[in-house]
């Protein structure tokens, strides 16, 4: 069975949920005529779509064929748009079966997905592993298991879930999953060498796949220093999908590091909803020093607040990040990053990481980043920058 679009592109991925410090208050606009937020049409055929299906699980909330579609159309939206909401829509359309011990075969890889996306990764697992035994041939579970363990920093448990995919998953698949792991493991250059020759020796792959290992290897090609390869891959997946949140956010993290702020402010002016990509945003403005750079500070502050008020305390990562680069915050920028470090391991975690211990002159986190570095082999070009004012060997 082929795993659906947001299955096949999640390895690395995360959603744009932004942490609050506990002392924030609510953001309270000056102006009464202040846009806080644009809601999604309900003239977008998307949206049309999910009203329908919406509707229909109203007269027969028990089917789990409808309730199992309409969440996977949820959970995708939450991916397209990085808005963690459609998450807790999915939840609500597998209510019936939400708190089995035991339910069915679909729900519980469903369920595990959204638990992957909010954190709760151990559930994930657990979920996983039920599905799994009920069904060795489950593509999804045994992607979805591979993205949690590599997520979790459990590299040899990943690899042995990707091999599983051997004679289930296209050719392409599988190495996929297996070089995103290797990568990050101590086989940079090798792994992004032979996914690119797959990528390259595979013609009629399917578009959803083409993104997904198009911006993998976007990633792989900035982590190994090879700029121009990585704008080429970032832009091959663009062409086919100019709308997926976690490959701008990728993209835009790329043309920042190389200087080209302006690019990212043209590439997400439109696309601020998530709140991922209106931090890139701000920090694009910020960089160009423009004029609107302090109001977009001040709409990501709002969003804090409300994430706040709803006890949300996922992607410390994202709010390190902003402490660190727009408020001139270290302290609090290398607390949240070592919260943040304590539940996920990924490379962008590392570098905000190593970015707030060397801002910050911390010991514990300089300590964490080299425990990493030698538990992980990690090879990126990316943070050594950071690695050098930290006088961490590379």
């Amino acid at each position: 069975m082929m795993p659906p679009s947001l299955l096949l592109r999640c390895l690395g991925a995360a959603l744009a949920c932004l942490v609050l410090p506990l002392h924030a208050a609510p953001y309270i606009p000056t102006d009464g005529k202040q846009v806080v937020e644009r809601l999604p049409s309900r003239l977008d055929p998307v949206q049309r779509d999910l009203l329908r299906l919406r509707a229909e699980l109203h007269k027969t909330p028990n089917d789990v064929k409808l309730a199992s579609t309409l969440a996977q159309r949820y959970i995708e939206q939450a991916r397209l748009e990085g808005d963690p909401r459609y998450l807790g829509y999915a939840e609500a359309a597998l209510a019936p079966w939400w708190k089995l011990a035991s339910p069915p075969e679909q729900v519980l890889v469903l369920r595990a997905t959204v638990r992957q996306s909010t954190h709760q990764f151990q559930e994930a697992l657990a979920d996983l592993d039920q599905a799994v035994k009920r069904d060795t041939d489950n593509v999804q579970a045994w992607l979805t298991r591979a993205t949690v363990q590599m997520i979790t920093g459990d590299f040899a448990a990943a690899k042995a879930s990707c091999m599983r995919l051997y004679s289930r998953a296209p050719q392409l698949v599988v190495q996929t999953c297996l070089s995103n792991i290797a990568n990050v493991s101590g086989q940079g250059p090798a792994s992004y060498q032979q996914l690119a020759a797959a990528l390259a020796a595979q013609r009629d792959t399917t578009p959803a796949i083409r993104v997904w290992v198009a911006t993998l290897l976007g990633e792989m090609a900035a982590r190994a220093g090879d700029n121009a390869g990585a704008d080429r891959y970032f832009r091959q997946a663009l062409a086919v999908d100019q709308a997926d949140s976690y490959l701008l956010a990728a993209y835009s993290d790329f043309l920042l590091d190389q200087g080209r702020a302006q690019e990212v402010a043209r590439l997400l002016k439109d696309k601020t909803r998530a709140d991922a990509l209106l931090l890139r945003y701000a920090l694009a403005l910020h960089a160009l020093r423009a004029d609107g750079a302090a109001a977009q500070v001040d709409a990501l502050r709002a969003r804090f607040d409300a994430a706040m008020l709803r006890g949300d305390t996922v992607h410390q990562r994202e709010q390190a990040r902003f402490e660190l680069a727009l408020r001139n915050d270290p302290a609090l920028a290398v607390k949240l990053a070592m919260l943040n470090w304590d539940v996920q391991k990924e490379p962008a975690d590392f570098r905000i990481l190593a970015d707030a211990a060397a801002a910050s002159g911390d010991a514990l986190a300089r300590a964490m980043v080299v425990n990493w570095l030698k538990h992980s082999g990690l090879q990126d070009k990316t943070v050594e920058p950071a690695l050098r004012r930290l006088k961490v060997a590379a």
